[in-house]
């Protein structure tokens, strides 16, 4: 399999202002509410300096009105149409991004969680060759605020030894979506990130340890991930069936399901 393949969902393009930086911020969402709102507000002196775009997996909430979007600096929102989850989202995202001739992607999740002054870090890493930058709360320097107990131990006792195991890579966090990506590694013919094959969490899984096999460049930096101390934790991670399906997900990868075939 010699050239890319490109299998990109349906979706909506609403661009709020003109392309103007080198790199770009991807925000998968769907239905945040005042999270994404809160942490937009937050982001608004970043949006100056690093354009913004906004992964909406369907929201029906008023978290994505183009209108508020547009105020806050946002530089475009796309609206996946049809069916897909997270890693369609990002597929629809990175498309665009790559389309639109940006030299790197930062995704940080768009619940309110993550420090976003750590974006700068991300643009440092990228700036200075790395391929793919881990966000790590476990790093020193990094902080896991409020991490529910369960899942706390699910990532270190199972996710970041499977990940680092596969990849040969020692990683300190594997499930953080607040990572980086040059323009090389999502254009790599043995990578091939855009198939439909990637619907869920598989892409995110998938890159960590593909990046390090295919020989690029990796490095982690530190980040704080805070939860709130009490009420509903944001996540799209049910607590049984979506830690099964990502275990199903390692174990497809150890299987080289996802692998790109070779002619």
């Amino acid at each position: 399999m010699s050239d890319n393949i490109w299998q990109i969902p349906n979706y909506e393009i609403i661009e709020l202002k003109a392309k103007s930086t080198k790199y770009c911020i991807c925000i998968p969402v769907i239905n945040e509410g005042e999270r994404l709102k809160n942490q937009l507000k937050k982001m608004y002196n970043i949006a100056e300096n690093i354009d913004i775009l906004i992964l909406d997996g369907g929201s029906s909430d008023s978290s994505t009105d183009p209108e508020l979007l547009k105020e806050l600096g946002i530089r475009t929102l796309l609206i996946k149409k049809g069916l897909g989850k997270l890693s369609t989202q990002l597929r629809m995202g990175y498309a665009y991004a790559l389309n639109q001739g940006y030299d790197g992607i930062i995704t940080i999740d768009g619940n309110n969680k993550d420090n976003v002054e750590a974006i700068f870090d991300f643009v440092k890493e990228l700036d200075s060759g790395v391929d793919f930058v881990q966000g790590s709360r476990y790093l020193q320097g990094g902080k896991a605020i409020n991490t529910p107990l369960i899942r706390e131990l699910a990532v270190k006792l199972i996710h970041i030894p499977l990940i680092s195991f596969l990849a040969g890579f020692k990683y300190t966090d594997t499930t953080n979506g607040f990572r980086a990506y040059s323009r090389r590694l999502l254009l790599d013919p043995q990578l091939q990130p855009f198939r439909d094959v990637f619907d869920t969490y598989e892409l995110l899984a998938y890159i960590s340890v593909k990046a390090p096999k295919l020989g690029y460049i990796v490095k982690e930096t530190p980040v704080t991930r805070a939860y709130p101390k009490k009420g509903k934790v944001p996540t799209k991670i049910s607590f049984i069936r979506g830690n099964f399906k990502i275990l199903k997900i390692l174990l497809n990868i150890a299987l080289g399901k996802y692998d790109v075939e070779s002619k």
